[in-house]
């Protein structure tokens, strides 16, 4: 059973990422609450073989923003250049592949705003999942 420096279990993980689902958003209202979510969902990304991420978000700027966030705390370098991110102010998609390194982003009207978390794994099933919307801010720089 694999554990992280808390003690929380791959299963504890799951179940909390699991309160997240795909049909309803979830309010993070704490910080503690923010803390033990970024700690579940980085054990299970530390053990899945790569992720997708699918952003929701008001503009082109703060879905890269969130993008960005995530993939620091998940370990990645973030791709590109962000003089070429679009300065409209109309809500978008923006869907990331990590295994690829790559991004698409489109026009969105849906009501949701926040992260989806898909995480791939070869090996073990349980870990293959989806979870969110996850705050678009779970990752950002606290000052």
């Amino acid at each position: 059973m694999h554990q992280n420096q808390n003690n929380l279990t791959v299963a504890a993980a799951l179940k909390l990422l699991k309160l997240f689902s795909c049909t309803e958003t979830q309010s993070v209202d704490s910080d503690a609450e923010k803390a033990q979510l970024r700690e579940a969902l980085l054990l299970i990304v530390n053990l899945s073989d790569y992720q997708n991420l699918g952003i929701c978000a008001d503009n082109p700027a703060q879905a890269f923003d969130a993008l960005a966030s995530y993939l620091q705390a998940f370990g990645y370098k973030v791709p590109g250049d962000r003089t070429d991110i679009p300065t409209h102010q109309n809500p978008v998609y923006l869907k990331f592949n990590s295994q690829k390194m790559f991004y698409y982003l489109d026009d969105y009207r849906g009501k949701y705003r926040g992260v989806l978390v898909s995480c791939q794994s070869s090996e073990s099933d349980e870990l293959n999942g989806t979870y969110g919307h996850l705050p678009l801010d779970l990752f950002a720089q606290m000052d």
